[in-house]
């Protein structure tokens, strides 16, 4: 009797009331998660000036690339730009070709390959939850990825990072297949699989170098010494794979060789290394250094909404580390995101590449509660998670009704309506907490916190004029 008086009580605080247990067979996920994509990344995508100098050289540099015609050399302004490969280049290039022209000089059509990346990684999450879990798990943790303020941020810049996501989940979905199969007795899957990985490996590569295979070889050493095995690896295809991958993306490396006279590509390849990677890896390189613990910090706000789950999830996740599908998961987390904090610099999106596993385990966590097939997390725990969890919701609330008027802009409905909606989604969100209903903490959190992460990038910053001097500058100067 008691527990029906909560459900009912908890089931009145939601705003999507079948957001978790929605068929979860055949095409209807794909649909709801791009639906679900289009409403946090598309708005603002216009309309939001470059956020940062690194997106606005990405920019420009393919902008020159049209101008010019030369697809292979990397320039910002009269100087080379020898820090990343040329592929999301090319990729800005064919949408801004296709979608706009580089006369227009519109910041939205450097930016649709982000947003492409961001949506792709969100359905290859959907893909790789299925795979080591079950559908709904999937779906929820395609849902919190999607919902993660990072991934919104990603999906509204013209850089890399989202697009190196997708190519580091495909090279995870094939790896996950490979170990999966090996684990349950079977035999490597077909080379399908193997194909995924190497092409993905390649696409990586020239996207932002090594970094995609960087976490897919942590991954594979991490299971190989938990298991103290890793014959699984064998199936994978290294003695065609690796020149596969070699063939597709070393043309480029050569091409630019050539075109910075140093035909074994050592020119743009020795550039990047000493003026990019090496000072990243010796200090603070222009400013962004910061002890280890960062990434776990700023987890709090980068992987809102559904940070009250990670801490509880984790601790689950770490007991029962002998189930494949979470030893996966951890390979993939947990050394990974250890050489990044180790690492002097630091900016949030490069632990992105991790994110989807921290997702997959708190959306496994989440649905075992949802099933009762798990108990709930601890009192005291979740109290701490959820307490964070509500001051970032309270900051990001607030800040959208205050900074419009700190910039001197007008006020609006825009200021009430963030207040109001800020309140609303802590209430809902601890109401359904209190009562132990995990369905409805999940529905509130993720549909409400994406929402209005992204309404406070498309309503708020981007109409916070007096932020955006360079505007003004061009205006002034023509």
């Amino acid at each position: 009797m008691t527990g029906a008086k909560t459900d009912k009580k908890a089931t009145s605080f939601r705003p999507g009331r079948r957001f978790l247990t929605v068929p979860t067979e055949g095409w209807k996920p794909y649909v709801l998660l791009t639906i679900f994509c289009l409403v946090l990344f598309l708005p603002g995508i216009g309309s939001l000036p470059p956020l940062d100098r690194d997106e606005a050289r990405f920019a420009q540099a393919t902008a020159q690339m049209l101008e010019t015609g030369d697809f292979i050399d990397i320039r910002f302004q009269d100087q080379p730009r020898h820090k990343k490969p040329a592929g999301i280049h090319w990729l800005q290039a064919a949408s801004v070709h296709w979608l706009s022209s580089v006369e227009a000089r519109e910041i939205w059509a450097y930016r649709v390959p982000s947003v492409f990346g961001a949506w792709a990684a969100v359905l290859l999450t959907f893909a790789l939850g299925s795979l080591l879990f079950d559908r709904k798990t999937g779906f929820a943790a395609g849902a919190m990825l999607a919902a993660s303020t990072l991934l919104i941020l990603e999906a509204h810049q013209a850089k890399t990072d989202a697009v190196l996501l997708a190519c580091v989940l495909a090279q995870q979905l094939a790896l996950a297949r490979h170990y999966m199969a090996a684990k349950a007795g079977d035999g490597p899957p077909g080379v399908g699989w193997s194909l995924l990985f190497w092409l993905a490996v390649a696409a990586g590569i020239l996207i932002k170098g090594p970094l995609g295979a960087l976490i897919s070889v942590l991954t594979i050493a991490a299971l190989a010494i938990a298991d103290r095995s890793g014959k699984w690896v064998k199936g994978l295809g290294w003695l065609w794979g690796l020149p596969l991958a070699a063939v597709l993306a070393l043309p480029w490396f050569i091409l630019i060789g050539d075109k910075t006279g140093d035909g074994d590509s050592g020119g743009f390849v020795m550039t990047a290394i000493t003026t990019d990677l090496i000072p990243k890896l010796l200090g603070g390189q222009e400013s962004h250094g910061a002890p280890p613990g960062y990434y776990v910090l700023t987890m709090l706000l980068f992987f809102w909404p559904a940070v009250f789950l990670a801490w509880p999830s984790l601790w689950r996740a770490w007991k029962e580390r002998t189930d494949p599908a979470l030893r996966f998961c951890l390979a993939w987390l947990v050394p990974a995101w250890i050489l990044f904090e180790l690492i002097p610099t630091k900016l949030p999106h490069y632990v992105l590449p991790m994110y989807p596993a921290l997702a997959l385990i708190c959306a496994h966590s989440a649905i075992a509660v949802l099933d009762g097939s798990a108990p709930w997390y601890d009192k005291r725990l979740l109290w701490v998670t959820g307490g964070l969890w509500a001051l970032i919701g309270l900051i990001l609330g607030g800040a959208a009704a205050y900074l419009p008027v700190h910039f001197g802009a007008e006020t609006s409905w825009h200021t009430w309506f963030f207040i109001g909606f800020a309140l609303y989604l802590l209430a809902t969100t601890a109401a359904a907490m209190k009562h132990h209903v995990m369905n409805e903490a999940l529905e509130n959190s993720l549909i409400s916190g994406g929402i209005l992460t992204a309404m406070v990038i498309w309503l708020m910053v981007a109409g916070f004029q007096p932020m955006w001097v360079a505007r003004d500058a061009a205006r002034a100067v023509a």
